[in-house]
Protein backbone atom coordinates (compact mmCIF):
# COMPACT_ATOMS: atom_id res chain seq x y z
CA UNK A 1 0.00 0.00 0.00
CA UNK A 2 1.12 3.53 -0.41
CA UNK A 3 2.89 5.27 2.68
CA UNK A 4 0.16 8.16 2.28
CA UNK A 5 -3.07 7.64 4.24
CA UNK A 6 -6.17 6.22 2.93
CA UNK A 7 -9.22 8.59 3.08
CA UNK A 8 -12.98 7.77 3.45
CA UNK A 9 -14.49 10.37 1.70
CA UNK A 10 -17.90 11.43 2.72
CA UNK A 11 -19.11 10.95 -0.81
CA UNK A 12 -17.66 7.58 -0.36
CA UNK A 13 -19.92 6.58 2.46
CA UNK A 14 -23.35 7.83 0.64
CA UNK A 15 -22.09 5.88 -2.51
CA UNK A 16 -22.09 2.95 -0.13
CA UNK A 17 -24.56 3.43 1.82
CA UNK A 18 -26.77 4.09 -1.25
CA UNK A 19 -25.80 0.60 -2.83
CA UNK A 20 -26.41 -0.77 0.55
CA UNK A 21 -30.12 0.37 0.89
CA UNK A 22 -29.11 2.07 4.18
CA UNK A 23 -30.39 5.37 5.07
CA UNK A 24 -27.90 7.55 6.92
CA UNK A 25 -27.98 11.42 8.33
CA UNK A 26 -25.20 13.32 7.75
CA UNK A 27 -24.02 13.12 11.10
CA UNK A 28 -24.01 9.17 10.74
CA UNK A 29 -22.04 9.42 7.35
CA UNK A 30 -19.09 12.01 8.52
CA UNK A 31 -18.81 9.71 11.57
CA UNK A 32 -18.66 6.74 9.53
CA UNK A 33 -16.48 8.56 7.24
CA UNK A 34 -13.37 9.05 10.14
CA UNK A 35 -13.34 5.63 11.64
CA UNK A 36 -13.56 3.58 7.83
CA UNK A 37 -10.56 5.96 7.29
CA UNK A 38 -9.11 4.50 11.24
CA UNK A 39 -9.75 1.28 10.15
CA UNK A 40 -7.81 1.34 6.55
CA UNK A 41 -5.33 3.27 8.26
CA UNK A 42 -4.63 0.63 11.02
CA UNK A 43 -4.94 -2.40 8.11
CA UNK A 44 -2.14 -0.98 6.66
CA UNK A 45 0.20 -0.23 9.37
CA UNK A 46 -0.57 -3.88 10.19
CA UNK A 47 0.56 -5.02 6.52
CA UNK A 48 3.60 -3.18 7.10
CA UNK A 49 4.77 -5.11 10.12
CA UNK A 50 3.89 -8.63 8.36
CA UNK A 51 6.74 -10.18 6.73
CA UNK A 52 7.10 -13.41 4.92
CA UNK A 53 8.77 -15.74 7.73
CA UNK A 54 5.58 -14.95 10.27
CA UNK A 55 3.17 -17.81 9.15
CA UNK A 56 -0.68 -16.51 9.22
CA UNK A 57 -2.72 -17.68 11.90
CA UNK A 58 -6.41 -17.18 12.65
CA UNK A 59 -6.12 -18.04 16.08
CA UNK A 60 -3.54 -16.82 18.75
CA UNK A 61 -3.61 -21.10 20.35
CA UNK A 62 -3.93 -23.92 18.86
CA UNK A 63 -7.70 -25.12 18.36
CA UNK A 64 -8.04 -28.92 20.39
CA UNK A 65 -11.02 -30.78 20.42
CA UNK A 66 -12.79 -31.99 17.05
CA UNK A 67 -15.96 -30.18 16.07
CA UNK A 68 -19.27 -32.41 16.91
CA UNK A 69 -20.08 -34.72 14.07
CA UNK A 70 -22.76 -33.84 11.71
CA UNK A 71 -25.67 -35.84 12.63
CA UNK A 72 -28.80 -35.46 10.45
CA UNK A 73 -32.17 -35.02 13.39
CA UNK A 74 -35.23 -34.20 12.79
CA UNK A 75 -36.15 -32.20 9.88
CA UNK A 76 -38.58 -29.99 8.43
CA UNK A 77 -40.14 -31.48 5.06
CA UNK A 78 -39.94 -29.03 1.67
CA UNK A 79 -43.62 -28.74 2.26
CA UNK A 80 -43.82 -27.77 5.75
CA UNK A 81 -40.97 -25.09 5.19
CA UNK A 82 -42.35 -23.77 2.09
CA UNK A 83 -45.93 -23.48 3.82
CA UNK A 84 -45.24 -20.73 5.71
CA UNK A 85 -43.30 -18.82 3.11
CA UNK A 86 -45.93 -15.77 1.32
CA UNK A 87 -44.68 -17.23 -2.43
CA UNK A 88 -43.07 -20.58 -3.36
CA UNK A 89 -42.83 -22.03 -6.81
CA UNK A 90 -41.20 -24.98 -7.87
CA UNK A 91 -40.14 -26.22 -4.43
CA UNK A 92 -38.45 -22.51 -3.89
CA UNK A 93 -39.49 -19.63 -2.04
CA UNK A 94 -40.26 -16.67 -4.31
CA UNK A 95 -38.54 -12.99 -3.27
CA UNK A 96 -38.25 -9.94 -5.18
CA UNK A 97 -35.82 -9.36 -7.63
CA UNK A 98 -33.60 -6.35 -6.79
CA UNK A 99 -30.97 -6.66 -9.35
CA UNK A 100 -31.00 -3.78 -12.34
CA UNK A 101 -33.33 -1.58 -10.26
CA UNK A 102 -32.57 1.93 -10.14
CA UNK A 103 -29.85 3.06 -7.77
Amino acid sequence: MPDAPAVITVADVQHLAGLSRIALSAEEVEHLAGELTQIVESVRRVQQVVTPDVPATSHPLPLEGAPRPDVVGLVLTQEQVLSGAPAARDGRFVVPAILGEEQ
